[in-house]
């Protein structure tokens, strides 16, 4: 059996890619594309991807070379992220909300030779463009503006322009096969909250079986629609681009997320599946959306931060079937799915909710996922108590960080993808993600994850968002810190209720010493909560509820001060050293 070899017949490299023309052979005529006045097939969609495909080779891009674009969810989007590695070149696609400082950052370290600019954020573009010109960067790229393709404004930067770049390419040029699946796809940036963003890079094999095992563990039959609720620069739609190619899905572009947008989408189009963060569920919830009934259930995979149980069980009585997962920039999107066991649909609502808000059982794309002590890389018992950090291992995670090895050196360890995420195994093998280990609170000693506690403000009625962080307590060390929103602006929504509310659900030591009642969260276009401006936030505020005296007996140290023994709290000291 080692003597045969692999041929062209048996041996073709992995890649997303493919997908289209096979929707062209065999969805060519069903809808590809609705977006406002515009409809596309999928027989138009990849004439157009190889029409821009030719362009691009006519502008001198090359294998490996990076062209970055910068638009929401607008046909051109969905459009390049076939077209550019069908002319063996590498997609970045920029979120949308980055300053210009930030934007500048990603066009430098990507070395971008192309970038396409949505209309809308020529301004955004021209400012990040000017940063470069000044700084000297040597290479600053080609720009192309998008204009809306339902109604054009005329909006240019430079010379180049989408559809005019479409309309002169050759449909029946000659375009580079790709000669290994190891090539890089797309770069992606990380979303930047806490550190630099870093550059990841998606192998063409991460992404087609990304994509294939998406599609397996959602269920996702043929012909679905499917409506663009999540920004496509979030991890490639979650690889949901090419995964609707795969499928003949039709897909509903969709640039603003009102809640009556949402519906109206729904209901006129028969949307079957949509991907959202969970913040999409506040918003669907806003106004009368907690009394609707939707005429047909519709599939939602959510992920980018872990949802409430309370929250998970609002949306489900409207209608929403939804399916949780975890994920990460560097694991090509999601990483875990809460796979659903036919026993559970047997059991009370709230109970469901609480089981599919965990984060569940590694995608098929993975070879393991485990939960591990950081410093000992041993396993956790599954018991669902003891934390550990998740970590991944497969196909699906990146090639690695664009020029940055002490990133990945840190990353990559004993054979695991290291994720950063706190959480824990439960017996019948389902993770479930606690924190970010940077979001871990240390108070006396005492580690709490700021997820148990958001979960159980989330329980409070007049609650509809919430957050936890770590802020200054001088007895302590620190203690959480507690941003509510109410809900429908309920007047009745004080800080004592929610401390009462807390104080009989939740161990003492976990109560929020402090509680914010905010018009709204800070959150990234990711739909994450900005933590670190709400610790900035935090660390200006003092605690509310007093320094209590711990009950019973307390073990102490003794330390000198001015030649007077005084005793010290040993809870106290493991907090200092653990700061």
């Amino acid at each position: 059996m080692d003597q045969l070899p692999k041929r062209p017949a048996n041996y073709v490299p992995l890649s997303p890619v493919g997908f289209l023309p096979r929707a062209n052979a065999v969805y060519g005529d069903r809808a590809s594309v609705i977006y406002g006045r515009v409809r596309f097939t999928w027989r138009q969609t990849y004439q157009r991807c190889r029409r821009l495909a030719s362009a691009l080779l006519s502008l001198g891009v090359r294998r490996g070379d990076v062209v970055s674009v910068l638009a929401p969810n607008v046909p051109a989007m969905y459009e390049m992220h076939f077209a550019v590695p069908m002319a063996g070149a590498v997609l970045n696609t920029i979120n949308t909300r980055l300053d210009a400082g930030a934007v500048a950052t990603i066009l430098r370290h990507s070395g971008a030779k192309l970038f396409f600019v949505d209309y809308d954020y020529v301004r955004l573009a021209s400012d990040a463009l000017r940063l470069l010109a000044a700084d000297g960067t040597p290479a600053v790229p080609l720009v192309a503006v998008i204009d809306d393709i339902d109604s054009p404004t005329g909006a240019r930067l430079g010379e180049l322009e989408y559809e005019a770049l479409v309309a002169h390419g050759d449909p029946d040029a000659e375009l580079p096969p790709l000669e290994d699946e190891w090539d890089a796809v797309t770069l992606n940036y990380t979303s930047g909250t806490t550190s630099a963003p870093k550059g990841v890079v998606y192998s063409h094999r991460g992404a087609y079986l990304s994509t294939t095992s998406l599609l397996l563990q959602w269920g996702v039959t043929t012909e679905p629609v499917y409506l663009w609720t999540l920004p496509m620069f979030h991890c490639n739609g979650w690889t949901f681009t090419w995964g609707m190619a795969a499928r003949g899905g039709g897909k509903r572009l969709h640039p603003r997320r009102a809640p009556a947008n949402i519906y109206r989408a729904i209901a006129r189009h028969r949307v079957t599946h949509m991907c959202c963060a969970p913040v999409i569920f506040s918003i669907l919830l806003e106004g009368d959306g907690a009394t609707r009934q939707l005429e047909t259930p519709v599939h939602v995979l959510t992920g980018g931060a872990p949802p409430p149980a309370a929250l998970l069980e609002r949306v489900e009585r409207i209608g929403f079937k939804v399916t949780h997962a975890y994920g990460l920039t560097e694991a090509t999107g999601p990483a875990l799915a809460c796979e659903w066991r036919d026993q559970w649909d047997r059991l009370p609502l709230p109970e469901r909710a609480r089981l599919k808000a965990r984060q569940g059982v590694s995608v098929l794309s993975l070879a393991d996922a485990d939960v591990k002590n950081a410093d000992t890389m041993v396993s956790v018992p599954r018991d669902g108590k003891t934390v550990g950090e998740i970590v991944l291992r497969g196909s699906s995670v990146m090639k690695g960080y664009l020029n940055n090895p002490e990133a990945n050196d840190n990353a990559f360890r004993g054979g695991w993808f290291l994720t950063g995420d706190v959480g824990v195994v439960h017996q019948d093998g389902y993770i479930e993600i606690k924190d970010r280990s940077k979001d871990v609170i240390i108070s006396g000693g005492e580690n709490i994850c700021s997820k148990e506690v958001e979960e159980v403000l989330f329980r409070h009625p007049a609650v509809a968002d919430a957050a936890v962080v770590a802020m200054p307590h001088p007895r302590w060390g620190e203690t959480p810190c507690a941003f509510v929103v109410p809900r429908n602006n309920a007047a009745e929504l004080s800080e004592d209720d929610v401390l009462a509310f807390c104080k009989k659900r939740m161990a003492r030591f976990m109560v929020p010493k402090k509680v914010e009642v905010v018009g709204a969260l800070p959150r990234n276009a990711l739909g994450k909560v900005e933590k670190v401006k709400l610790r900035q936030a935090a660390r200006k505020l003092a605690p509310t509820v007093p320094a209590q005296k711990p009950k019973g007996k307390t073990t102490t140290s003794s330390t000198t001060v001015g030649g007077r023994r005084e005793e010290q709290p040993v809870a106290h000291i493991m907090a200092v050293s653990r700061l």
